[in-house]
């Protein structure tokens, strides 16, 4: 069976509280339910990490290969704009990746406007809510089915 891990960055265990009007009112456990469903009925194993801590999330991606999982699906959150040491074990996993955000990241305060993870992401889907979520997953599926 093959494997895909998300990741949710820093603040997404805040969803359904925190700014409604940006990020919705769905929670990060109701996001993880629907992302479970979709992948149970394409067959695939989901290894789900929310964290705060950049280096829990690098250490994440590092032991990606060892864990044998086929893709990432990640909404780095605030660190999209910030981690170098994210992108780069991207970059250095060499697994089919692919970046999402709730909003679209290129309509908000321009900081914003620079992902430092897109340059080594298979792709980005901003902007469409949870759905955001759920057409990422499609994403990566079709990546690691070709």
């Amino acid at each position: 069976m093959s494997k895909i891990l998300v990741i949710h960055g820093p603040n997404l265990n805040l969803l359904g509280q925190r700014e409604k009007d940006v990020y919705g009112t769905t929670t990060l456990e109701e996001i993880n339910a629907l992302l479970l469903t979709q992948a149970k009925s394409a067959g695939i194993e989901l290894e789900i990490l929310q964290s705060n801590h950049e280096g829990d999330i690098v250490d994440a991606i590092g032991k990606s290969k060892a864990k044998n999982i086929q893709a990432i699906l990640m909404n780095p959150a605030a660190y999209t704009h910030t981690s170098v040491a994210i992108r780069d074990a991207v970059a250095a996993m060499d697994i089919p990746t692919v970046e999402v955000h709730l909003s679209n990241i290129y309509a908000r305060e321009e900081f914003r406007h620079t992902s430092l993870i897109a340059p080594v992401a298979h792709g980005q889907v901003s902007g469409f809510g949870v759905e955001s979520y759920l057409l990422g997953l499609q994403a990566v599926i079709k990546l690691i089915n070709k």
